[in-house]
């Protein structure tokens, strides 16, 4: 071997020179496997995405009624649960008297709690205090449109001493939605035949799809406080409150991934 030839093959053999030829093989090798899996695995193909949207107008069939009653400075704890017992009760028997079954009438608090006075910087129990929270359904609202208005008069002639909320709802809202979803399939197909047209190219399948709920049916009626429990002891305190449902819309957006042919 001459010298010029064994000078090429002991460089070949140096170190760098050897590690910087292993580390170009590694680079192609990956950007090979790159190359294939992108080709045989993940195919890049046209799509295009077209946004429909769906609405449907309702009237709530269910109210739900939250009231209030609190019992203040009672001389001792027992006496605070005995008349915001009392007062439950009598509150449970004059909705009966509108058809408003126990069952859809239950408590969402409860509570009892000493209250006190400060007389010359000195802190004293005064009395206790008991309040509870009665969540009252009313069913079957559209065919009796003051039937709400007649439990919130109600409930208050019989010592309830707050409003808290009323909330609108539907017992078909499940129907609802999937009749607004099925709209917005049908606005997002119009709309796609229509942008084909004027691209001048044909749409595939359907790739993929989404729905997102624009709009979801949540109408309360808050803060709508009866005041004092002394202005509500005389059913000549009350006075007939106004609590229209109104129309309410689910209002849903679907989108179609098509495949461009």
């Amino acid at each position: 071997m001459d010298e010029q030839a064994k000078s090429k093959f002991e460089k070949f053999y140096e170190p760098k020179f050897f590690l910087a030829v292993v580390g170009i093989l590694a680079i192609t090798a990956v950007v090979v496997v790159s190359i294939l899996r992108d080709r045989f695995v993940s195919p890049w193909q046209n799509q295009v995405s077209i946004v429909g949207q769906g609405k449907v107008s309702y009237q709530p069939d269910v109210a739900t009624v939250t009231l209030g009653i609190a019992i203040d400075k009672a001389p001792t704890a027992d006496s605070a649960l005995a008349q915001l017992n009392g007062k439950a009760t009598r509150i449970i028997a004059a909705l009966d008297g509108l058809g408003i079954k126990k069952d859809d009438i239950k408590t969402e608090a409860y509570a009892l709690n000493p209250q006190y006075d400060y007389v010359e910087g000195v802190s004293k129990i005064a009395g206790y205090g008991a309040n509870q929270k009665l969540s009252i359904k009313v069913s079957d609202i559209i065919n009796n449109a003051d039937k709400v208005s007649q439990v919130v008069s109600t409930a208050g002639s019989a010592t309830a001493n707050e409003v808290m909320g009323i909330e609108f709802t539907v017992s078909n809202m499940n129907d609802l939605k999937q009749q607004a979803k099925i709209l917005a399939i049908g606005d997002a197909k119009k709309k796609s035949e229509g942008l084909a047209r004027a691209a001048g190219v044909k749409l595939g399948k359907v790739e993929n799809w989404y729905e997102n709920i624009l709009q979801a049916p949540d109408y309360r009626v808050s803060n709508a406080g009866f005041g004092g429990a002394e202005a509500l002891s005389a059913k000549a305190a009350i006075t007939v409150p106004q609590v229209p449902a109104g129309t309410q819309e689910i209002i849903v957006e679907v989108g179609l991934t098509y495949e461009v042919k």
